[in-house]
């Protein structure tokens, strides 16, 4: 581990391996992976951790219609989800699985704990069980006799159990929402959790004997563990993968988990109440973003119109991609995906603003400064409102950052390039080449430091474009391995050589 004293875990959730992801998935981890990289860039020591989640019903339901052991079944899903996030450039730091034996070993210690302590105990469950949430629900809990979360149908079950002692952890939970307003994000989803458990929390059947394809809990070979008890423990077990109990103390709890709206509840209330249970704190914040709809339709396996990543990247660039789904849409919010938008993006943003500045002031350096970055001579009032844009952007770009906005941090990114642009348009280099004027160095310089800052701050986003055009500028190493310390406006080195290479973003007709 790197001795700062700045640490930061940021978390996916664990991807069921029952299917091959989706966007929704990529989303999550292009989100996560981006603040890896800002907070790396910030100095921080990261922790970033994905991850499959192996175990359960719909698991061995799904290797049995394909005719393979569960086992085998997610071994082969496995290598396409890490070759997917090669592809989108993640630079997780871990990639846990639940059939990893140090995660089995840590989630049948922690569940011995919790029995001999008795926060578990046996008893019978009767209610309502939904198959693809792996939740169980009461009659009053049912909507139109549906699953609450999914809206799909449930079947009866009655079977023996086991029961954590959730109930018992209702004040603890009351206490942490009121404690720390951080902890559910965004705020407004706060109030949906809450509503949960503020008047009654129920214990939680932790167990199925009808299913072997599990954990086993070590006080009872017969029943295996269910597998959201199982599933979330693999935020605080996978920072022992080596057997590092340092590192587990160290970057315990979690700064950040990302995950989808549709998964908060166990992520708020099951999961710290375990937490509690187990003596260990809970995260400082569950970050739930919205769902993406299909040109302006669910996605669904019926309709035909789920969305497969790996397609995507076959006919667009990755980078392309990431920069399209986290400036399109609120994080946090709803999504509507669609080709047409994807587009538009790529067209407006990346080539006609960010790629076209670049490229035509790379031509006007090579033109009129011999392909070196000129000395800034004497400034104008262009020049400090120029200047003035860059630390203003930088600013708001830190701010918005920090609180997971990433729309509005690359909005900052945007208007400052548009400033840019602008003062292109209005500082006319060529007509200032053409009759010598003196300005010409000051107006390349200011545009060559417009496009270093602009790329430092892209680089969390668009990490492989941003090593390009830094490159291109005559930096040395890479955009992605800059500090943030050097997103100040004026530190650009005078004679560095540039080196324009091929166009960033080609326009798509």
């Amino acid at each position: 581990m790197k001795t700062t004293s700045m640490k930061f875990f940021v978390s996916t959730p664990l991807y069921y391996t029952n299917a091959p992801l989706h966007l929704g998935h990529a989303y999550t981890t292009i989100a996560a992976d981006v603040v890896a990289r800002y907070k790396r860039m910030r100095g921080y020591d990261v922790f970033f951790l994905t991850g499959t989640d192996e175990h359960g019903l719909k698991v061995e339901k799904a290797a049995v219609a394909d005719g393979k052991k569960p086992k085998e079944f997610v071994d082969e899903l496995v290598p396409e989800i890490k070759e997917l996030w090669k592809k989108l450039e993640i630079s997780y730091d871990h990639f846990v699985r639940t059939t990893d034996g140090y995660h089995e070993r840590q989630v049948q210690g922690v569940l011995q704990k919790l029995y001999d302590q008795g926060d578990i105990y046996k008893g019978t469950y009767e209610g309502w069980y939904c198959l693809p949430c792996e939740s169980f629900w009461t009659d009053l809990q049912l909507a139109d006799g549906k699953c609450p979360d999914c809206g799909r149908g449930v079947q009866k079950s009655k079977e023996e159990t086991y029961f954590f002692k959730m109930s018992k952890y209702r004040d603890k939970l009351l206490k942490l929402f009121d404690e720390n307003k951080q902890f559910v994000q965004p705020e407004y989803r706060r109030s949906e959790v809450l509503n949960f458990f503020r008047d009654e929390l129920k214990d939680l059947s932790i167990s199925r004997a009808t299913l072997k394809w599990g954990i086993p809990l070590p006080f009872d070979s017969s029943h295996v563990t269910y597998v959201w008890f199982d599933a979330l423990f693999n935020y605080w077990t996978a920072l022992a993968y080596d057997g590092d109990k340092k590192r587990q103390a160290t970057f315990w709890p979690a700064d950040v988990h990302l995950v989808g709206k549709e998964i908060l509840r166990f992520h708020a209330v099951y999961w710290p109440a375990m937490l509690f249970a187990a003596g260990l704190p809970a995260p400082k914040t569950v970050y739930a973003h919205g769902w993406w709809t299909v040109e302006g339709q669910k996605m669904s396996k019926s309709r035909g119109n789920v969305v497969d990543p790996h397609d995507i990247l076959d006919n667009y660039d990755a980078d392309a991609f990431r920069y399209f789904l986290l400036r399109e849409v609120p994080f946090g919010m709803d999504g509507d995906f669609s080709e047409k938008a994807l587009i538009q993006r790529i067209n407006n943003d990346l080539a006609s603003e960010y790629g076209n500045l670049l490229n035509r002031t790379l031509v006007m350096i090579e033109r009129y400064s011999n392909k070196a970055i000129p000395p800034a001579g004497p400034k104008g009032e262009n020049e400090a409102a120029l200047a003035a844009a860059a630390e203003k952007c930088v600013a708001f770009y830190s701010a918005k950052m920090d609180a997971y906005e990433f729309h509005h941090a690359l909005e900052g990114i945007w208007e400052f390039v548009k400033e840019a642009n602008k003062y292109v348009n209005d500082s006319e280099p060529w007509n200032l080449a053409k009759n010598n004027d003196a300005r010409l160095n000051t107006v390349l310089a200011c545009l060559a430091e417009s496009l270093r800052l602009s790329t430092l701050l892209l680089a969390p986003f668009i990490p492989v474009k941003a090593d390009e055009a830094w490159k291109q500028l005559g930096y040395s190493g890479k955009a992605s391995e800059q500090k943030f310390a050097d997103a100040k406006w004026g530190l650009f080195k005078p004679g560095t050589k540039t080196s324009r290479g091929n166009v960033l973003f080609e326009q798509i007709k």
